[in-house]
């Protein structure tokens, strides 16, 4: 067997030159580490120096992003409002301005009319003054409105009761004239006459028959006969004939009047119609 000589062999030591280059080695390592660290440490530093600042100044822009925003939200809620209260100041004008129209010479709107002069500069008034103005103007037009119906109505009222009372009076005018009409004729005259003869002097049928004769004989019962020769006009040939005016003014035109005028001349002259009639067939007048 071959002695093992590792068992009993002396353990190599490294030599002095030896040691001091892996010394050397060593350090030179750590040297290197340590820069590469630092280096790396600085880098990341600078990393998060960067990315810091980047976050603020994002921040930065995200806050006046908002500012902005906010800012240019108050002016378009401005906006929104002006246009909002001029546009209903507008309105109010136009309304009122229509009410002021239908209510000339029907009833006071000078208050309304004070209002909408002033409200007229709406553009450059206070938004708080041109909304209580048109709040004014809008309760004072419909107040002017609810007048003007009102005065239409009363208008309209009294103008149907004028034109029913014109109505009747034109009826009533009509009727008379159809009655005069109607009296004026012979036929007419001598029931007038008849009626007038019983009512005011109890003359019946006798007397009437010599009054029917008599008028006969002067005029024809005709209320427009007029005797040239003397002027004695008339259905009664009164003379002259403006002495039928105590009877009635109409005296000219009507033969009721005539008639009326006629009958009291015969009572007063000879009594009754058959008394006058006798003297006419004697004289050939009465």
């Amino acid at each position: 067997m071959r002695p093992d000589n590792s068992l009993n062999s002396t353990p190599e030591i490294p030599s002095a030159s030896s040691s001091l280059s892996t010394r050397a080695e060593r350090k030179t390592r750590r040297s290197r580490s340590k820069r590469f660290t630092l280096l790396a440490g600085g880098l990341v530093l600078a990393g998060v120096v960067a990315g810091t600042g980047f976050t603020v100044q994002s921040a930065v822009a995200d806050q006046q992003q908002q500012a902005q925003q906010e800012r240019d939200d108050r002016a378009a809620a401005k906006a929104a409002a002006i246009s909002k209260t001029h546009f209903a100041a507008s309105v109010a004008l136009v309304d009122a301005d229509t009410a002021l129209d239908a209510a000339v010479n029907k009833v006071d709107a000078s208050a309304l009319s004070a209002t909408s002069s002033t409200l007229a500069g709406y553009i450059s008034m206070p938004l708080t003054e041109v909304s209580e103005l048109t709040s004014q103007a809008k309760e004072q037009t419909a107040a002017v409105q609810a007048a003007a119906v009102e005065a239409d109505r009363v208008a309209m009222e009294a103008a149907a009761a004028q034109a029913a009372a014109d109505a009747q009076a034109a009826a009533e005018a009509q009727a008379a004239a159809e009655a005069v009409a109607a009296g004026n004729t012979p036929a007419g005259a001598k029931a007038t006459a008849a009626s007038l003869a019983s009512s005011r002097y109890g003359w019946g049928a006798s007397q009437f028959s010599c009054l029917a004769q008599l008028w006969e004989k002067e005029s024809n019962w005709s209320y427009t006969a007029y005797n040239g020769d003397g002027g004695a006009t008339g259905i009664p040939q009164a003379l002259p004939g403006s002495k039928m005016a105590s009877a009635g003014s109409d005296w000219a035109t009507n033969a009721s009047t005539q008639i009326a005028w006629g009958l009291e001349y015969i009572n007063g002259s000879y009594g009754t119609p058959c008394a006058a009639w006798s003297h006419s067939q004697a004289m050939n007048w009465y």
